[in-house]
Parts: structure tokens; C-alpha cells; sequence
């Protein structure tokens, strides 16, 4: 079977790691998470944004850029949970946009950042999770995580219309948008069924219709 580079995509609790991880079991693919707890920065990012911002920004532009090659060559198939090029696009652009980063940092950082995405290998797919604010809401309250308690509805938002706006325009690989209100890969087996046959579908070059949405779905009913 051919090795591929997955990465899956999406807004602070659209259910990244979850639809990762059971992909990753479903496929048989080897998984690579976000790194979170030894991230030295975070703390004092969460302490004072615009002081650690940058730096922050910076640790995760290198961990996710050895995590990619890593994934890339790795002896079997990857499924990536986030993508490097989340960090440029949505949170270093929130970062700048709500004044927590400084027009000066986020030139020199975009400026590495388009050194380091011009070396890496082409992923094969993009699995895109979008989610509704009220849905990413009632996930961040079940995880229950206290670094995240502070995280408002207008923040999510924001990056909800970045998300939106960058995938539209996404072209290093084909784009699989996976509908978070409609499809409850975590509980229904049946919606997860669904996500992996489409996406051994677009790994293949076979395009079918879009996956259903909210209106077109009876929960827990699908496959």
C-alpha cells in the first residue's frame, strides 16, 4: 500500500486529537500529537501574550517542522494532529491581529516560516474540521482543561474566520471538510466509518460528494 502524510486541521476543540487518534487506529497509521506539555513557553504565553508571543510562536514553528519531516518519512502511513501551517495563518495572525504580537515579530516570523514550509514534503491530504462556536464551546467545557477556561466565544470566532478564510485558498493538497456539528466521530462509529472510507477515497483520487451536513444526518444513524 502507498504511504501517505495526513494532517488534520480545525479550531481549538473541533476534536483534532480525537479524530487523530481514531483514525489512526482505524487505518492502522501512526500518529503524531500536538505538543503541549513539555512546551516550555506556554505558561508564561498564558502569563503575558505579548511579552512570550513570539518566542511561543517560534517553538511550535520548530517542533511542528521536525514533526512533519519526521511523519514524511516515517516507515508507515502518519496522521498528524495539526498543522504547521495553522500556526502561521490563525493564531500567529490572531496574535498580530489583537495586538499581542508586534507588527516587527510577525514579519521576521513570517518570513521564517515561508523558509521553513518551502523545505518540507507536500502532505497527501487536509482534513479540515469545521465546527460551530457553540460546538467547540461545549468541547472545551467537556475536556474541562484550566489552561483553556479563559478561552472566549469573540476569540473562536476570529479564528473561525481565519480557518475559513485559509482553506479556501489551501493548495499544497487536496481538502477533505469534515462537518464537526453533524458528524460525532467520538460517540458513532457509524460517522467515523464514514470519514475514513472518504478519506481512502481522496488518497486514491476518487471524488465523491461533500460529507452530509447537520440537516442531512439522524445522530448516530450513519453507516
Amino acid at each position: 500500500m502507498a504511504k501517505h502524510l495526513v494532517l488534520v486541521a480545525g479550531n481549538i476543540g473541533a476534536g483534532k486529537t480525537s479524530l487523530a487518534e481514531r483514525l489512526g487506529e482505524r487505518l492502522g497509521w501512526h500518529v503524531a500529537y500536538e505538543s503541549v506539555d513539555d512546551n516550555p513557553y506556554l505558561a508564561d504565553f498564558y502569563t503575558n501574550m505579548q511579552a512570550w508571543s513570539f518566542h511561543l510562536q517560534i517553538f511550535f514553528l520548530g517542533h511542528r517542522a521536525e514533526q512533519h519531516r519526521a511523519m514524511a518519512t516515517h516507515v508507515q502511513s502518519a496522521v498528524i494532529d495539526r498543522s504547521i501551517y495553522e500556526d502561521a495563518h490563525i493564531f500567529a495572525r490572531a496574535l498580530h491581529t489583537m495586538g499581542n504580537m508586534s507588527e516587527r515579530d510577525y514579519r521576521a516570523y513570517q518570513r521564517l516560516y515561508k523558509l521553513v514550509i518551502d523545505a518540507l514534503p507536500r502532505p497527501d491530504l487536509l482534513i479540515y474540521i469545521q465546527a460551530s462556536v457553540s460546538t467547540l464551546l461545549a468541547h472545551i467545557r467537556q475536556r474541562g482543561r484550566t489552561i483553556e477556561s479563559s478561552i472566549s466565544s469573540d476569540y473562536l470566532a476570529l479564528l473561525a474566520q481565519f480557518y475559513n478564510e485559509w482553506v479556501t485558498t489551501f493548495d499544497l493538497c487536496p481538502v477533505l471538510t469534515v462537518p464537526g456539528d453533524a458528524l460525532d466521530f467520538v460517540r458513532y462509529p457509524g460517522h467515523l466509518n464514514i470519514i475514513a472510507e472518504r478519506v481512502q477515497d481522496r488518497l486514491e483520487g476518487i471524488e465523491r460528494l461533500e460529507l452530509p451536513s447537520k440537516n442531512g444526518m439522524e445522530s448516530g444513524n450513519a453507516g
